[in-house]
């Protein structure tokens, strides 16, 4: 086998006449760990290509290769050998700057002759034994031929092209998260993590293999979000951290993720879970009691508030954050504490867009201000499980929560229905033996605040004091049946 050594920087003034200095690349077309490997591997390419390189990579890899050829040549030739299936789907081009590549010869060559030349062979004098350094052809097909002596350069001659730069490696550090030589199917997984983690990208290790990976990062905040992600079951569990120099080259570019903010992270406490479960709720995160119990719903809703907004990977911190922007809303959209004396119910109302209208029998009704398109019911009522299901009957009937979908529990139902132009949403409680709850009608163009304020309510909606009707006698929004009738 003859092998010729060459360092792809120092032929850029030969390239200059062939290609006007476009970029050279070679096509990648494999990986071996090891030399032995490496060179029987490349001989078997050297019997379809006659223009197979080698050349080292990190870990003692070796990449194998076509090549060095212009950019443009190379994209076309690559795209020729797959569609004929001559070279792996995953082939790609890589840059051939800085590379020191080793010409693969046919297999018998004497490498003695090249490996340990005389005095004499080391002079360039254009004959059998001058080293190849790029392709003469001018289709720039890649095959590798002699080009007669190489012109004498001096040091430090105004034409002496600057020394190769080897690309660097990523600064930071990056998550990997999984890894695979198809790359049809590294494209397909990379599409599916980016649904939650838009940020990732594709990048190829010396091996050849394709990682799904996140960064970069610095150190304690790569550690620090790979076991939020894997917390919140968005990464698996094998996934790890590992430095820029080993995540390999670009293929598809993914964002610089928001790292969140790290200060304080193990000192501060976590807030009252009350609280923390009050403002999940508010964000779409949880659905359960508000107990202060911290369950596996609890944390669950914790791990993915902390993937979706990013605020930070540390809990306390992330729900600090979650409840400090709960406030802001709160302010922004002027909740106030509504006490109304007709039902005895306490909540906290968005009384800028209602208005007061009127009281029937269990009922105070609030309607749209200035144009808002809100409304809200509150109700109570003696009663137990039936008289609750009655006044849901009663709320669908007249239209509040139009077309619902209906849940129904031991001591609770909730409704939610939307036509073109409203949201409708009622709960109700039996609650000391009355029927207690509210309707809130909002506007389907703000959908997000409608679901906001539907969480602030049930969560807070309380009695205070007695109702108006009873010291007196009551009458029932829906009268109970009478037995017998």
């Amino acid at each position: 086998m003859r092998r010729f050594a060459f360092i792809i920087g120092a032929a850029l003034p030969l390239i200059a006449a062939n290609s006007a200095m476009a970029e050279v690349v070679v096509i990648r077309i494999e990986a071996k760990r090891g030399s032995e490997a490496a060179e029987a591997t490349a001989q078997g390419w050297r019997a379809q290509f006659p223009d197979v390189v080698t050349f080292p990579l990190a870990d003692g890899w070796i990449g194998i290769a076509l090549g060095p050829m212009p950019r443009e040549a190379a994209t076309a030739r690559l795209s020729e050998l797959k569609g004929q299936n001559r070279v792996p789907a995953d082939s790609f081009l890589s840059a051939a700057a800085g590379r020191e590549l080793m010409q693969i010869g046919p297999a018998g060559d004497d490498p003695a002759a090249e490996d340990s030349p005389t005095t004499q062979d080391a002079v360039p004098d254009g004959g059998a034994g001058s080293p190849s350094i790029f392709p003469s052809d001018a289709t720039g097909a890649g095959s590798v031929t002699g080009m007669g002596a190489t012109p004498a350069t001096t040091p430090g001659a105004e034409d002496e092209p600057p020394p190769p730069v080897e690309p660097a490696a990523p600064a930071g550090f990056f998550i990997r998260i999984s890894s695979t030589a198809d790359r049809q199917q590294a494209e397909e997984t990379l599409a599916e993590y980016r649904e939650l983690l838009p940020e990732a990208g594709l990048w190829t290790l010396p091996n050849g293999r394709l990682v799904v990976a996140l960064g970069p990062y610095d150190e304690a905040a790569a550690g620090a979000w790979l076991a939020a992600f894997k917390n919140a079951r968005a990464i698996p569990r094998d996934a790890f951290v590992v430095p820029g120099a080993e995540i390999g080259e670009s293929a598809i570019a993914g964002d610089t993720p928001q790292a969140g903010t790290l200060e304080g992270a193990g000192s501060q406490p976590m807030p009252p879970l009350e609280d923390v479960q009050r403002a999940l709720r508010w964000a779409g995160r949880y659905d359960g009691a508000i107990d202060g119990k911290d369950g596996p719903a609890t944390q669950a809703a914790i791990a993915q508030e902390i993937l979706r907004q990013r605020a930070s990977p540390d809990a306390a911190l992330a729900m600090r954050d979650l409840i400090r922007r709960r406030e802001a809303w709160r302010d922004e959209i002027g909740l106030t504490q509504l006490q109304d004396a007709h039902t005895g119910l306490a909540l906290p109302a968005p009384m800028d867009r209602l208005q007061f209208d009127r009281s029937e029998r269990a009922l105070s009704i609030y309607g749209p201000k200035d144009g808002s398109g809100a409304a809200l019911i509150l109700f109570s009522q003696p009663g137990g499980q039936q008289e609750m299901l009655d006044l849901a009957g009663l709320v669908t009937a007249l239209g509040w929560v139009p077309q619902p979908q209906r849940q129904v529990a031991q001591g609770s139902v909730v409704l939610d229905g939307r036509n073109q132009t409203h949201i409708g949403h009622a709960e109700g409680r039996v609650v000391d033996g009355r029927v207690q709850g509210f309707v809130l009608i909002w506007p389907i163009a703000d959908a997000e605040n409608q679901h906001r304020l539907s969480a602030e309510i049930s969560d807070n909606l309380a009695r205070f004091a007695p109702g108006a009707g009873e010291t007196a006698p009551e009458t029932p929004a829906i009268a109970p049946a009478v037995p017998g009738n």
